[in-house]
């Protein structure tokens, strides 16, 4: 049985669609599942491990969370930053806008901001003046402010590795379509299968494993001595977002009445929710154990929902 988690988490483009989508939108765990993050793990150029599916990143997955319900908008990227500042001023009159992906680094109202790390970020912004610009932060921080100079290095992203031009925005979402969350969570599935599959379609940097094989690597890179950095990004961000991301991916699935996926991802969350007490600790056998058990799950998982969906369409 998987119980809902409530709380704060690194959810930051899944929290900002779902304010700019207002009364409209769906919960920030229906928007996650929907763009495809939990189906699977993977280690990006064979040294960054990471909870969410093999070549998947935030962008793709806001396009298909959009798409899928009935939304469209306009996103627009690229520029020199004075240009791309009148663009988000002029956006804002008519709405907030979603932007991103920017440096969490340089975001000079969050406590230890003030260098470039190389960490993604979404936010929605209300009102650009000619000093300052005006955010809703999903990471706690309600109309927060920050200096437009500031905000557009930020934005810039130079370190956002999957990120091919800068100060990329969305705005002018209308409907298209009317759709339930549950239909759009039932919709979501031959993509969800696709993921854990392995696509064949998304570019990866070379070295780059998914599932089982990122699992397995992952443990072996944890008995060589984890990169500091890499201990340090999982303790903040990479463990607790895995689990959470599982966890809702569990409920979804069980919303739909599909109680064998379900099974099988509550098990994942459980498994990479654990990993949180012997990462911090320095208790690795413990780590590299708990990533062996998550291997086998992932084609665990395809296969059973593999079956439940075309039980679903007979």
């Amino acid at each position: 049985m998987s119980v809902t988690y409530v709380g704060s988490g690194p959810y930051c483009y899944a929290n900002s669609l779902a304010m700019i989508l207002g009364g409209e939108a769906p919960s920030p765990a229906v928007i996650e599942v929907l763009t495809g993050s939990p189906y699977g793990l993977q280690l990006i150029g064979g040294r960054l491990p990471l909870f969410d599916a093999f070549g998947w990143d935030p962008e793709i997955g806001l396009d298909a969370a959009i798409g899928l319900l009935g939304w469209e908008c306009e996103r627009v990227d690229g520029g020199t930053v004075a240009v791309a500042l009148d663009r988000l001023r002029r956006a804002c009159q008519d709405g907030p806008v979603l932007a991103g992906p920017l440096e969490l680094g340089l975001l000079s109202y969050q406590p230890g901001s003030g260098k470039a790390v190389g960490a993604d970020h979404y936010v929605v912004v209300l009102e650009v003046g000619d000093d300052t610009v005006l955010v809703h932060d999903p990471q706690g921080y309600p109309y927060a402010t920050l200096p437009v100079g500031i905000f557009g290095e930020a934005w810039r992203g130079e370190l956002i590795s999957y990120l091919e031009r800068p100060f990329r925005m969305r705005y002018g979402f209308t409907r298209r379509e009317q759709v339930s969350s549950e239909e759009a969570l039932r919709r979501s599935l031959p993509a969800g299968l696709a993921w854990l599959a392995g696509r064949a379609d998304v570019e990866v940097p070379p070295g780059t494993l998914g599932q089982a094989e990122a699992a397995e690597r992952t443990a072996e890179l944890v008995e060589e001595g984890l990169d500091p950095e890499i201990r340090m990004l999982w303790q903040a961000f990479a463990v607790r977002v895995g689990a959470r991301r599982l966890n809702d991916l569990a409920a979804c699935l069980s919303h739909l009445g599909l109680d064998a996926g379900a099974a099988v991802a509550a098990e994942q969350a459980r498994i990479v929710g654990g990993l949180q007490g012997p990462l911090v600790s320095g208790d690795d056998v413990a780590l590299a154990v708990g990533l062996r058990r998550l291997a086998p799950t992932y084609e665990r998982l395809r296969a059973v929902l593999r079956g439940e969906v075309l039980a679903l369409h007979r």
